[in-house]
């Protein structure tokens, strides 16, 4: 089966960027913004699976290495999962006010 997928990924400062673009290519995706690319992809079977095993074989996987896939099966939500490492803590975190200011007295 195909699918439309988004793939953001992350390979850090030495990560296999030639691998991952000639794969891209290969696959005619279409760049979508730092780190974000728009596919077809098929495959039997779950899909990020399938994805991670091809992607792991084309690309040299390190440490830092973070390909997050969005996809949506039929009829269902849109999905998301971290395919090759996992999250981590946000930059952003911190920056909202989250607790009401306090009244200083004297």
């Amino acid at each position: 089966m195909e699918k439309a997928i988004w793939l953001a990924y992350d390979l850090g400062v030495r990560g296999d960027y030639e691998g991952l673009y000639g794969w891209l290519d290969a696959h005619h995706a279409k760049e979508c913004g730092d780190s974000v690319a728009f596919l077809h992809f098929s495959c039997d079977g779950p899909l990020p699976d399938a994805l991670a095993r091809e992607l792991q074989e084309a690309i040299t996987i390190s440490k830092n290495t973070r390909i997050y896939v969005m996809w949506q099966e039929d009829g269902e939500k849109l999905k998301g999962r971290f395919i090759i490492g996992r999250r981590k803590g946000a930059p952003w975190s911190g920056y909202a006010d989250a607790e009401p200011a306090e009244v200083d007295e004297a």
